[in-house]
């Protein structure tokens, strides 16, 4: 048995996790302030899902954390999180003194990639690449089975290639970033452009029915045959083809899986999206990447956690 350990700005889930990977008992709480406020609040977690299971603590063989922000594996440590005001905290040797066992510490998207590889759609392939396209575009990459998180551990942020020069600012600061582009943050700006040059839109009504313009807005009116909605989706994914076409060409990974709140937007994302990635690629012969959507939702992060 593992415990696999979400740390989220907002809330922390935690999983008792099985030899085949299974979560069979979970629980979460609102996250706290303050390092040694959230290593007692993983304690607590962590006893409540082995008393879920019947179990002791000491049944468990080692726990793990995914953590947001820059993470040194090696060490343990978060070296910086903005979400969590963290600089140079030792968390994983914190939680190891408090549960007595082993505990290692991983960046949560490439934590999140290593659980969708081993139990969600990866589970078949050679290496992966997980694209997470929510608020901002993260990412995580597994090759022979392992995260690639470069020399230093902070490898894989993937939204921070740029593709287009001097283009739209980045929160990173840098301008042009994937992330300015192909995030839901993204999708908005240039869902809410397209309905001031097309007040008309149904793109109008639907936000209007909402109470807001969403990243769901021009996916749903284009669904419908809006044209204006259409042609925002088309943009949308131009950007989003630019920066996985990147990947690809890089990496040529056997699979690259999207999750995120825009992958919720299901087959209808990779059926639009095939046609445009499919001029940007430097690909010959039989052999090509496997476009799909990630399958364990949140439960990835927890997954992964655990097999650390």
């Amino acid at each position: 048995m593992r415990i696999g350990i979400d740390l989220g700005g907002t809330n922390i889930a935690a999983g008792l996790i099985d030899d085949k990977l299974n979560i069979i008992a979970q629980d979460s709480v609102k996250t706290r302030r303050g390092a040694d406020a959230i290593v007692n609040e993983m304690e607590v977690l962590a006893h409540s899902v082995c008393s879920q299971a019947g179990l002791r603590l000491s049944d468990v063989e080692c726990a793990g954390i995914g953590s947001p922000g820059s993470i040194d594996a090696r060490e343990g440590t978060v070296v910086y999180s903005n979400n969590l005001d963290f600089h140079n905290v030792p968390l994983a040797t914190m939680l190891s003194h408090k549960l007595d066992m082993p505990v290692r510490i991983g960046n949560d998207a490439n934590v999140a990639a290593l659980g969708e590889f081993h139990a969600g759609a990866g589970k078949k392939a050679v290496s992966m690449i997980l694209v997470t396209l929510g608020t901002g575009v993260g990412g995580g990459i597994v090759l022979g089975g392992r995260i690639y998180d470069g020399f230093n551990g902070m490898g894989g942020e993937v939204g921070h290639m740029a593709v287009v020069k001097d283009g739209e600012r980045c929160t990173c600061g840098r301008g042009g970033c994937w992330e300015a582009y192909a995030s839901a943050t993204g999708l908005i700006r240039m869902t809410q452009n397209a309905m001031e040059r097309h007040p008309d839109s149904l793109m109008t009504k639907i936000s209007g029915e909402m109470g807001k313009v969403s990243g769901r807005t021009a996916f749903m009116a284009a669904r419908q045959g809006d044209a204006a909605g259409d042609a925002v989706v088309e943009e949308y994914l131009s950007y989003v083809a630019c920066g996985t076409a990147n990947l690809i060409n890089l990496l040529q990974p056997a699979m690259l899986c999207f999750g995120g709140g825009v992958s919720n937007e299901g087959p209808y994302l990779i059926e639009r999206l095939r046609p445009l990635l499919g001029p940007e690629l430097f690909e010959v012969g039989e052999k090509k990447t496997q476009l799909c959507l990630a399958e364990l939702g949140n439960d990835a992060g927890i997954i992964g956690a655990a097999m650390l």
